[in-house]
Protein backbone atom coordinates (compact mmCIF):
# COMPACT_ATOMS: atom_id res chain seq x y z
CA UNK A 1 0.00 0.00 0.00
CA UNK A 2 1.41 3.17 -0.84
CA UNK A 3 1.61 6.54 1.51
CA UNK A 4 -1.53 7.69 -0.05
CA UNK A 5 -4.70 5.47 1.07
CA UNK A 6 -6.63 7.43 -2.16
CA UNK A 7 -4.13 6.93 -5.02
CA UNK A 8 -3.59 3.11 -3.94
CA UNK A 9 -7.29 2.78 -3.21
CA UNK A 10 -8.39 4.30 -6.67
CA UNK A 11 -5.47 1.99 -8.47
CA UNK A 12 -7.72 -0.83 -7.11
CA UNK A 13 -10.86 0.26 -8.23
CA UNK A 14 -10.03 1.28 -11.81
CA UNK A 15 -8.18 -2.30 -11.42
CA UNK A 16 -11.48 -4.08 -10.83
CA UNK A 17 -13.38 -2.04 -12.88
CA UNK A 18 -11.10 -3.08 -16.05
CA UNK A 19 -11.72 -6.82 -14.87
CA UNK A 20 -15.29 -6.86 -14.12
CA UNK A 21 -16.23 -4.69 -17.83
CA UNK A 22 -13.75 -7.50 -19.16
CA UNK A 23 -15.53 -10.59 -17.92
CA UNK A 24 -19.30 -9.35 -17.26
CA UNK A 25 -19.65 -6.90 -19.31
CA UNK A 26 -23.35 -6.79 -18.09
CA UNK A 27 -22.82 -5.12 -15.09
CA UNK A 28 -20.42 -2.08 -16.69
CA UNK A 29 -19.86 -0.51 -13.38
CA UNK A 30 -19.25 3.48 -13.01
CA UNK A 31 -16.89 4.68 -10.87
CA UNK A 32 -16.41 8.65 -9.44
CA UNK A 33 -13.60 9.73 -6.83
CA UNK A 34 -15.61 12.52 -4.92
CA UNK A 35 -13.81 15.27 -3.22
CA UNK A 36 -17.14 17.00 -1.99
CA UNK A 37 -16.95 15.94 1.54
CA UNK A 38 -13.46 17.12 2.15
CA UNK A 39 -14.74 20.09 0.17
CA UNK A 40 -17.19 20.81 2.69
CA UNK A 41 -15.06 20.62 5.81
CA UNK A 42 -15.51 16.80 6.53
CA UNK A 43 -11.87 15.18 6.61
CA UNK A 44 -12.80 12.43 4.03
CA UNK A 45 -12.29 10.92 0.69
CA UNK A 46 -15.49 8.82 -1.70
CA UNK A 47 -15.39 6.77 -4.54
CA UNK A 48 -18.38 5.58 -5.33
CA UNK A 49 -18.87 2.26 -7.84
CA UNK A 50 -22.55 2.55 -9.54
CA UNK A 51 -24.28 -0.16 -12.02
CA UNK A 52 -26.86 1.59 -13.85
CA UNK A 53 -28.75 -1.42 -14.58
CA UNK A 54 -29.80 -2.35 -11.42
CA UNK A 55 -29.61 1.24 -9.85
CA UNK A 56 -27.18 0.20 -7.15
CA UNK A 57 -24.12 1.31 -5.64
CA UNK A 58 -21.11 0.61 -3.56
CA UNK A 59 -19.63 3.82 -1.57
CA UNK A 60 -16.38 3.92 -0.43
CA UNK A 61 -14.71 6.11 2.42
CA UNK A 62 -11.50 7.09 3.54
CA UNK A 63 -11.68 8.95 7.03
CA UNK A 64 -8.95 10.88 7.92
CA UNK A 65 -9.70 9.86 11.23
CA UNK A 66 -9.77 6.31 10.65
CA UNK A 67 -6.75 6.23 9.06
CA UNK A 68 -5.97 2.44 7.80
CA UNK A 69 -9.54 1.49 7.21
CA UNK A 70 -12.22 1.60 4.37
CA UNK A 71 -15.72 2.02 5.14
CA UNK A 72 -18.19 0.71 2.97
CA UNK A 73 -22.08 0.74 2.39
CA UNK A 74 -24.26 -1.50 -0.17
CA UNK A 75 -26.74 1.10 -0.76
CA UNK A 76 -29.02 2.14 -4.53
CA UNK A 77 -28.23 5.00 -6.30
CA UNK A 78 -31.59 6.57 -5.04
CA UNK A 79 -30.88 6.02 -1.24
CA UNK A 80 -28.36 8.91 0.42
CA UNK A 81 -25.40 7.73 2.36
CA UNK A 82 -26.82 6.25 5.84
CA UNK A 83 -24.75 5.66 9.25
CA UNK A 84 -24.35 2.08 8.96
CA UNK A 85 -20.92 1.84 7.33
CA UNK A 86 -19.27 -1.63 7.60
CA UNK A 87 -15.11 -1.40 8.22
CA UNK A 88 -12.60 -3.42 6.36
CA UNK A 89 -8.94 -3.15 6.91
CA UNK A 90 -7.56 -1.22 4.18
CA UNK A 91 -4.49 -3.52 3.64
CA UNK A 92 -7.07 -6.29 3.38
CA UNK A 93 -8.80 -4.91 0.74
CA UNK A 94 -7.67 -6.06 -3.43
CA UNK A 95 -9.02 -5.71 -6.71
CA UNK A 96 -10.07 -9.54 -6.18
CA UNK A 97 -12.28 -8.37 -2.96
CA UNK A 98 -13.63 -5.09 -5.20
CA UNK A 99 -14.41 -7.51 -7.81
CA UNK A 100 -16.16 -9.85 -6.15
CA UNK A 101 -18.28 -7.07 -4.08
CA UNK A 102 -19.18 -6.13 -7.71
CA UNK A 103 -20.67 -9.08 -9.24
CA UNK A 104 -22.27 -10.04 -5.63
CA UNK A 105 -24.07 -7.21 -5.14
CA UNK A 106 -24.08 -5.68 -9.33
CA UNK A 107 -24.62 -9.09 -10.67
Amino acid sequence: MSEDPLKSLSDMVSDAHASIQAAHEHINPVVEVRRGMRNSGIPADVITIDCLRTRRRITLILHDEQPGVLLYQFITIEEEVGDNFQGIALAEVSVKKLCEWMVEYFG
